[in-house]
């Protein structure tokens, strides 16, 4: 292994969940720094997104095996940083290379989905901050083929949220087959996922109507590019509302990324033939169904259909946009001193955008 001389610590800062389960807290502690193994990479994260599946995972609410199964104690998938050492057999990466790390931490690779391009749905994949020691880590390791790439003129702060929030959406918005002038609303559009699919959806020509409340919320969601925002709070009918807006008819794609809005995803459509609902916010277990009368997805083709983060693919496209000026900051930066505090505003639905906790602020 390539080690530069005395330039990684034993230890480090750590977010670290305590009494998993519905009363979860987060505490900052001092942990080890690990140790790559052959085929990895060790990288010192600059900057943790944080999202609500991180607050599934510690609060344990959905039907996947609990963090603690795996001896897991720090969250967090996505995240950005350089490279501080290669492990052992790898070539293709450098040190102090930019690199990022999304949801999936590794797949098998030679699956028929792998292969395929859709290896978000390896049955064998492994998930950063689940099954693995996720970002909430100041240092963590990454498998180097399945570490991504951050561009040059992309800084962290934006960099860490495309490795998962950003991914998702544009994964998203790809299976709905939109077009351009075609309009598309985002439940929970204020957030820190609806927001980056509002920004893709301006990018790509489509028409983004946000479904959200608060006036930071707005102002933001204006601001990266929503042709209107409807507050719930503020109106009698959100649905009629948003109908109204798209051509008196109803949206062609409905992005249900906050899981309170199932209950009406299908109203959004109207009357609008072809529609797709797209299920991105994940709810605890056995509280949410999704479904209508067979006869209303005969009549009027609608459909439904759900997506799981991305591929790496995804992730590089996203990143590309990012690029080119058309993701920009949605960021609220703070120092891992406030990661407690942050996590709770988090579980409460009180944060616009996105958090990201900056490794190398006091």
């Amino acid at each position: 292994m390539i080690d530069p001389q005395g330039s990684i610590p034993k230890t480090c800062r750590a977010g670290v969940v305590v009494n998993e389960g519905p009363d979860f807290d987060v505490e900052v502690q001092i942990v080890d720094v690990p140790q790559p193994g052959p085929g990895e990479l060790l990288l010192r994260m600059n900057v943790t997104g944080l999202c609500m599946s991180d607050i599934h995972y510690m609060s344990n609410d959905v039907s996947i095996p609990p963090m603690s199964s795996f001896g897991v104690k720090c969250p967090g998938h996505e995240g950005a940083g350089v490279v501080v050492q290669l492990g052992e057999g790898v070539t293709d990466w450098a040190l102090g290379d930019r690199a990022g790390v999304k949801p999936i931490w590794n797949t098998c690779g030679v699956c028929e989905l792998c292969i395929s391009g859709k290896e978000n749905y390896c049955p064998k994949l492994i998930n950063s901050g689940l099954a693995v020691n996720g970002t909430y880590c100041q240092y963590v390791v990454s498998p180097a083929r399945y570490t991504t790439r951050i561009p040059e003129g992309v800084p962290d702060h934006v960099a860490g949220p495309i490795m998962c929030s950003a991914t998702t959406m544009y994964s998203s918005l790809r299976e709905s087959r939109l077009t351009a002038g075609q309009w598309a609303v985002f439940i929970g559009g204020g957030g820190g996922v609806g927001i980056q699919g509002v920004q893709l959806a301006k990018a790509m020509g489509l028409r983004p109507i946000v479904v959200d409340s608060g006036e930071e919320k707005e102002k933001l969601c204006l601001q990266m590019g929503a042709e209107a925002f409807v507050d719930f709070r503020k109106v009698t009918s959100t649905v009629e509302e948003v109908r109204k807006i798209a051509d008196g008819v109803g949206a062609h794609g409905v992005f249900v990324t906050a899981p309170q809005g199932y209950k009406d995803a299908l109203s959004y459509v109207g009357s609008r033939v072809g529609a797709t609902i797209l299920c991105v916010g994940i709810p605890p277990t056995g509280t949410v169904t999704v479904g209508a009368d067979p006869l209303i997805f005969a009549a009027t083709n609608l459909h439904i259909a759900g997506t799981m983060t991305g591929s790496r693919k995804d992730t590089d496209e996203a990143l590309a946009f990012a690029k080119r000026g058309e993701l920009k900051d949605i960021c609220e930066v703070r120092p891992l001193s406030r990661l407690p505090e942050s996590i709770k505003q988090l579980r409460k639905g009180l944060v616009a955008g996105r958090i990201v906790i900056d490794f190398n602020l006091e």
